[in-house]
C-alpha cells in the first residue's frame, strides 16, 4: 500500500480551500457567472501537477454533491440539474491537463498553452452539458448556437484573462510537483 505524504494532504487541502473561497468571487454575466474557479484550477495543476490537482477538484466536487454549499449556488446532488454542472466537472480533466502539459515548467508559453488546453476542456464539456440541461431537463428550447453564446462566447476574454494571470502566477510560486 502506497503512503500518502502528509505535504500532498495539505497541498490538497490547500487547492480545494482556495476552490471554495473563489466560487464566491463571482463576476456577473448573463446566464453563466464567471468565478475565479477556473484560474483556480488552472494554477493548481500548473503548481502541484495532475494528479493532486484533478484529485482536489473531485473531492471538491464531491463535497458539493454531498451538500455543502460550497459551489456558486450552494450544494447538493440536485446541482447536477444546473446550467453549469458541466463546467464543475470539466475542471477535473482541465486541471489534468494543466498539471501534465505544463509538467512543472516555468515558461509563461508552455503554462499559457496549458491553460489554453485546460479551459477549452472545461467548454468542451460544459457547452453540451449546458445544452442538454436546458433542453432536455429544463424545456428551455434552446438552440446549440445561443448555447454557443451563452456558455462559452461571452465568457472566453475572462478565461482568457484568468489563464494567462494563472500562467504567470505560476512562475511566481515555487512548483510543487515531483520531478
Amino acid at each position: 500500500m502506497k503512503k500518502i505524504a502528509i505535504t500532498d494532504l495539505i497541498h490538497c487541502a490547500l487547492i480545494i480551500a482556495l476552490l471554495c473561497i473563489s466560487a464566491f468571487i463571482r463576476i456577473p454575466f448573463p446566464l453563466v457567472p464567471l468565478s475565479l474557479q477556473t484560474m483556480i484550477v488552472l494554477l493548481s495543476g500548473l503548481v502541484f501537477g495532475p494528479k493532486k490537482a484533478a484529485l482536489s477538484v473531485a473531492v471538491y466536487i464531491l463535497m458539493g454533491l454531498f451538500g455543502l454549499p460550497v459551489f456558486t449556488s450552494g450544494g447538493g446532488f440536485a446541482y447536477v440539474f444546473k446550467l453549469t454542472f458541466g463546467y464543475l466537472l470539466g475542471m477535473i480533466p482541465a486541471a489534468y491537463a494543466a498539471g501534465a502539459i505544463a509538467s512543472g515548467s516555468r515558461n509563461f508559453t508552455r503554462n499559457l498553452l496549458a491553460c489554453a488546453a485546460g479551459t477549452l476542456l472545461i467548454y468542451l464539456i460544459g457547452v453540451p452539458y449546458f445544452y442538454a440541461v436546458a433542453n432536455h431537463v429544463m424545456g428551455l428550447n434552446k438552440t446549440f448556437a445561443s448555447v454557443l453564446y451563452s456558455g462559452f462566447l461571452i465568457t472566453l476574454p475572462g478565461d482568457i484573462l484568468k489563464a494567462a494571470a494563472a500562467s504567470f502566477a505560476a512562475l511566481k510560486i515555487p512548483s510543487q510537483t515531483k520531478k
